[in-house]
């Protein structure tokens, strides 16, 4: 492939440790130094193709600064999800003060990681991973870039490949993201490295035997197991339930029912102010929908991200002309054949031609004996995400040791689902790897977007640096004298810093953000 040679900066306009956007000819190049080497990758997060520039470099990390994806700065490979794949990067030549770029005439804007091809005469263990969501997908990815050339096979009961899920109720839900653009892989990536979808159920998994048992009755032996089998929305049980245009939102199909359901309705309910009730709630206003947001809570989110953030997503919904009925409960649906109305305990009523319950979910774990398993039903893993003998766990049923508060945590999200699953497949592999990774989650309402790192299971106080009315902020969620979690709007570099001060455990003292310096510093 003929390259092009691009002067692309001077060596004296880039410092060490500074990572700057260059253009060499008609690509965009990200432009990075380090120990007196220059180094070019590709200038746009593989994800969602956000400007790394923007983000944040740590040593050799690049963090991206919309969703937290990790590349390493020297070569471009990726580090960190939610990106499944690598940056390209391109040769570098100085001369004099001049910074030259070599990039090919069609350069891409993408790499495939590094991986091995299947050889089961060199190794003819088989590795098993039940679920299809983004611990399982990450898992089947990561073997292949560890070494692993022995069978993988994929459980799913659901007859899709791998796809985007946090786009179900957001950019898929309003009609903006075509079915097509939501795979996170194509056939040929699984064709090409020799991963085995199988769309079946799984009945039981007998530890003892290393054995899957299928609904149809037949059974698949294995070396290693992954369990990543995600979340069961809860339903309502109370009288009315059983009416049409009542609806759940977890998988494509649950998708597309509330995208036909709604079709000719106009008036609807949405039953919690979950994220996903929230987002679908602002979805189905850009399709022109009356919606109607039940919750028992005060304000949205308040348990979760305290009242400042509950309050000003509540304004940016009534804004849009979202209507919310908070402190009630739902008694029953009423309705002939189909639901026409919600009966609240107060007395109320609401009505509604169609009626979308997000009250969250739990672990999907009943086929699940001989392990050890948390209250809700979620299974208990150790600091490898081990569950049992040559048996894994991630995702969201997964409780786990939190590093950083010391905590058993469960954590629904699907950037902490990548991880997890990166992580169970490094442990499959045969690479001990503790799971350290810092959550991440985004949630978009409109215009509105907020970015929240770590994890806090409750806290004592919190410290706003910022504007909340004004959608620019940072709030610190505290526990004692500890900094547990960050949440914000509009302040993406400094939040990209404090992921890797979360992940190098250098966090500050609460006392030390008096000074709104703290955040933008380096690590």
């Amino acid at each position: 492939m003929n390259e092009q040679q691009n002067a692309v900066c001077k060596l004296s306009e880039i410092n060490n440790g500074e990572m700057k956007e260059v253009q060499a000819g008609e690509t965009p190049v990200l432009l990075v130094r380090l120990d007196d080497r220059c180094y070019a990758v590709g200038a746009h997060c593989t994800h969602y193709h956000a400007p790394l520039a923007e983000g944040y470099l740590s040593g050799d990390r690049i963090v991206c600064p919309w969703h937290h994806a990790c590349f390493n700065g020297r070569t471009g490979d990726l580090e960190e999800p939610p990106a499944v794949d690598s940056l390209p990067n391109f040769p570098v030549r100085i001369s004099g003060d001049d910074i030259f770029v070599d990039v090919p005439t069609e350069p891409g804007d993408r790499r495939d990681p590094e991986t091995v091809n299947a050889d089961f005469t060199v190794d003819a263990r088989t590795f098993v991973i039940i679920g299809g969501g983004a611990a399982g997908y990450a898992a089947a990815q990561t073997l292949r870039e560890d070494g692993f050339q022995g069978r993988i096979v994929m459980i799913t009961a659901d007859h899709r490949l791998p796809y985007d899920r946090p786009n179900l109720s957001k950019d898929y839900l309003q009609g903006s993201a075509e079915p097509e653009w939501m795979p996170l892989r194509g056939d040929d990536f699984y064709e090409k490295h020799q991963i085995e979808i199988l769309h079946e159920t799984v009945m039981h998994v007998r530890p003892e035997e290393h054995k899957v048992v299928f609904e149809s009755g037949n059974s698949l032996e294995f070396d290693s197991l992954l369990v990543a089998t995600g979340g069961i929305p809860r339903k309502l049980n109370i009288p009315g339930s059983d009416l049409s245009n009542i609806f759940v939102l977890r998988d494509f199909e649950s998708a597309d029912n509330i995208i036909a359901g709604t079709e000719k309705a106009q008036k609807i309910a949405i039953i919690g102010a979950s994220f996903i009730g929230m987002e679908a709630a602002a979805s189905l206003t850009k399709r022109g929908k009356s919606v109607t947001v039940i919750a028992p809570d005060r304000v949205p989110f308040e348990k979760t991200l305290g009242p400042e953030i509950g309050e000003l997503l509540k304004k940016v919904h009534e804004s849009n002309g979202v209507k919310f009925c908070l402190g009630e409960s739902v008694q029953s649906f009423s309705g002939t054949g189909s639901v026409a109305k919600v009966e609240l305990a107060s007395g109320r009523s609401v009505g509604a031609e169609a009626v979308i319950v997000g009250v969250g979910v739990r672990p999907a774990t009943d086929f699940l004996s001989g392990f050890v398993l948390h209250k809700d039903g979620g299974v208990v893993a150790d600091i490898y995400l081990s569950i049992g003998d040559n048996i894994y766990g991630a995702g969201d049923i997964v409780h786990f040791p939190d590093v950083r508060s010391g905590d058993s945590s469960r954590i629904e999200h699907w950037r902490t689902a990548l991880q997890q699953g990166r992580t169970a497949a490094h442990n499959m592999a045969g690479k001990p790897t503790p799971f350290t990774g810092v959550p991440f989650f985004w949630t978009t309402q409109f215009d509105a977007t907020l970015n929240y790192i770590s994890h806090a299971n409750g806290w004592d106080r919190t410290i706003i640096q910022g504007n909340v009315d004004k959608h620019d902020f940072l709030i610190f969620y505290i526990k004692g004298e500890k900094i547990l979690a960050v949440a914000g709007m509009n302040r993406d570099r400094e939040l990209a810093v404090w992921e890797e001060r979360f992940r190098l455990n250098r966090v500050p003292s609460p006392i030390g953000l008096a000074d709104e310096n703290v955040s933008r510093a380096a690590v």
